[in-house]
C-alpha cells in the first residue's frame, strides 16, 4: 500500500483554490478510479495519464488498484489541468520520485499521449491566487502557461516541455527512462519575470490618424479624462466607428495590478497572449450578442466581453440593433463594476470596469 499527495490549483471565477491530488496504490484487482467531483474530462485523464507514463518510459503500476481522490471533494474540477499531477502522483506513489521535492512544488498540464505538455486556461491565476496567499511555492507549468504565471513579480515558475523533463528534476536516484529529459535550454528551466515598466503602450489604431472631427475627438479626450461612457451619434461613414477604435490609445498606461487583473481574465478565457501585456483591451461584440456572451455564462461559468473589457472599452457599434436583453444586463456591471454569474452548484465573480462607447 502507498499513498502519495500533489498539489495543484482549480479555477473558480478569477480564483484558483488549491486542490490537493491524492494517489492510492494497493493490492487487488487492477483498476484505475478517480473520485472528487471531476467532470468529463478530467475523468478522462485516466488513459492519457496510463498512455504518457508509458510512452514516456517510466513504469506504470499496471498491477495495482489505483484510487485517485481531488481534495475538496465539493469542489468542481475541469478541463485536463490535472494530467500531470495525477502522473506525478501515480509515479511518486509507485516509490519512483521524491515525495519531499514534489511537496514544495505546484503543478498543472495537460499530457499528450507521448507525455508532452500543454497549454491549460487559468495560469496568471495561479500565480495571483499564491502572491495573494503570501506563499513561495514554486509552479510547474507547460509552455506558455508558464510565461504567463511568471508575469506574477514573485512567482517562481519553471516551465516543462514533456513528463520526462519533470521526472528527471524529481526523480529518486538510480531511475532511468527509455525516453531521455530534453535539454535545460528547451524542456526543464526557470522563467524569468519580465521586467515592469510604465512604458507607452502601443496600439495599432492610433488617434493621431484622424484627419478633422474636432468636437468628436474633444469629446473622447473629456471622457477618457473623466471614465465616462460615451454616445456618438451621426450618418453612416462620418468616422463614428473609427473614433472608438482608437478610443483606447487615450487612456493611461495601466498600472501593474490593472494588467495583472486584465490578463488573468484573458487567460481564464483561452485569449492572452505576450504581445498583449499592458495594453488596455478594446472589445467590439456583433450587435447580435446575446445577453450570455455579454456578461458571461456557461458551465463551468467563463467570463463575458464585459469582463474581457475589463480596464479598457467595451465598444458596441449598431447600439440600435442590439437586444434590448442584452443592454439591460449591463445596467448593474456598469454600476458595481463586476457580474456575479450562477450556474448550478457553481457561483463565480468576475470584475467588470470598462468604459462603454456606442
Amino acid at each position: 500500500m502507498a499513498l502519495a499527495l500533489i498539489h495543484s490549483r482549480a479555477l473558480l471565477g478569477l480564483q484558483a483554490p488549491a486542490v490537493t491530488v491524492e494517489v492510492h496504490l494497493a493490492n487487488g484487482l487492477p483498476s484505475f478510479t478517480l473520485v472528487g467531483l471531476a467532470d468529463t474530462e478530467v475523468k478522462e485523464a485516466r488513459e492519457r495519464v496510463r498512455c504518457a507514463i508509458q510512452n514516456a518510459g517510466l513504469d506504470f503500476p499496471s498491477n495495482k488498484r489505483i484510487t485517485v481522490n481531488l481534495a475538496p471533494a465539493d469542489l468542481p474540477k475541469d478541463s485536463g489541468r490535472f494530467d500531470l499531477p495525477i502522473a506525478l502522483g501515480i509515479l511518486a506513489a509507485h516509490g519512483q520520485l521524491d515525495e519531499a521535492a514534489l511537496a514544495l512544488h505546484e503543478f498543472a498540464g495537460e499530457l499528450s499521449l507521448s507525455g508532452e505538455l500543454r497549454p491549460v486556461r487559468g495560469a496568471l491565476a495561479m500565480g495571483l491566487a499564491l502572491h495573494s496567499a503570501g506563499l513561495r511555492t514554486r509552479l510547474v507549468l507547460p509552455p506558455g502557461s508558464a510565461e504567463e504565471a511568471a508575469l506574477v513579480p514573485t512567482a517562481e515558475v519553471y516551465r516543462a516541455q514533456h513528463l520526462s523533463d519533470v521526472v528527471a528534476h524529481f526523480a529518486k536516484p538510480g531511475l532511468t527512462t527509455a525516453t531521455p529529459p530534453l535539454s535545460d535550454a528547451s524542456g526543464w528551466c526557470r522563467i524569468a519575470s519580465p521586467v515592469h515598466q510604465n512604458t507607452a503602450h502601443v496600439h495599432g489604431l492610433d488617434l493621431s490618424e484622424v484627419k478633422g472631427q474636432a468636437a468628436p475627438r474633444r469629446a473622447l479626450e473629456i471622457a477618457a479624462a473623466g471614465g465616462h461612457s460615451l454616445l456618438l451619434v451621426g450618418p453612416p461613414g462620418t468616422g463614428k466607428s473609427m473614433l472608438a477604435q482608437r478610443f483606447a490609445a487615450l487612456l493611461p498606461p495601466m498600472t501593474l495590478d490593472e494588467a495583472l487583473e486584465s490578463a488573468a481574465i484573458a487567460s481564464l478565457a483561452g485569449r492572452f497572449e505576450l504581445n498583449q501585456w499592458q495594453q488596455r483591451p478594446t472589445r467590439s461584440p456583433h450587435h447580435t450578442a446575446t445577453s450570455v456572451a455579454l456578461v458571461g455564462g456557461g458551465t463551468p461559468p467563463r467570463p463575458g466581453e464585459i469582463s474581457l473589457a475589463h480596464h479598457g472599452v467595451l465598444f458596441l457599434d449598431e447600439l440600435a440593433e442590439v437586444n434590448r436583453s442584452a443592454l439591460e444586463a449591463l445596467r448593474e456591471p456598469l454600476e458595481n463594476g463586476h457580474i456575479t454569474i450562477s450556474r448550478a452548484a457553481r457561483q463565480a465573480r468576475f470584475p467588470a470596469k470598462f468604459q462603454k462607447i456606442s
